[in-house]
């Protein structure tokens, strides 16, 4: 649900000048699809038992989560070669006509980015998809024994959901990959959580729009 809500606002975005008039600034939907996806994921909270789970390595979670999120943004913003790239990216600008970044969009827009959309995407594509590729009864199949065909799969559908088709299913095949090394989708959120926290600070420092 909190996926199908992110996806549906996607698409509204898409038409928003025609259907809310040219005067609405489509950046505000951002913030109002953030809140819509968390509400979403407190109200479902409970029938995610996964997250109620600790880790049993702790160490996966304080150091290879964080050491495979820094490079996952390492490789993004060096894989945006125009034949790895669907399209022409356009990003989120969060600055005014005057050139002034809008911090208040800025701000929505990172929170959204290192807060909300890892749990939405990691309980998606990793906790349902990947194991649902091997077992349509997914929450029977453990972490640790996901298929190498169901990683890929997964993951490149995942990349396909990005503007940097490569860079996103290259990032798959790392959050995959932590998750099941792990045996905890909180390894893959926390990764996920700093790969886009460390993308936001360096695109609102470059100023590399295309990025975000």
């Amino acid at each position: 649900m909190p996926f199908a809500v992110f996806i549906l606002f996607l698409a509204l975005e898409d038409h928003a000048g025609a259907w809310l008039g040219e005067a609405f600034d489509a950046r505000w939907l951002y913030p109002i699809k953030t809140a819509l996806v968390a509400a979403a994921l407190v109200a479902l909270a409970r029938n995610y038992g996964e997250l109620r789970e600790p880790p049993g390595n702790r160490t996966w979670l304080w150091l290879g989560a964080p050491l495979v999120g820094a490079l996952v943004f390492a490789l993004w913003i060096h894989l945006d070669f125009a034949w790895l790239t669907l399209g022409e990216p356009s990003g989120f600008d969060p600055r005014d006509a005057s050139g002034n970044t809008d911090w208040g969009l800025a701000a929505f827009r990172l929170a959204g980015a290192a807060l909300v959309v890892p749990l939405m995407e990691e309980l998606f594509w990793r906790s349902f998809l990947m194991r649902w590729i091997d077992r349509h009864a997914f929450l029977s199949l453990s972490p640790a024994a996901v298929s190498l065909k169901a990683m890929l799969v997964s993951s490149l559908v995942f990349g396909f959901a990005h503007t940097l088709w490569f860079a996103g299913f290259a990032a798959g095949l790392a959050y995959a990959w932590l998750y099941r090394a792990s045996g905890s989708l909180w390894t893959a959120i926390v990764a996920h959580a700093v790969t886009n926290a460390m993308l936001g600070i360096w695109v609102l420092q470059t100023g590399n729009w295309q990025f975000w």
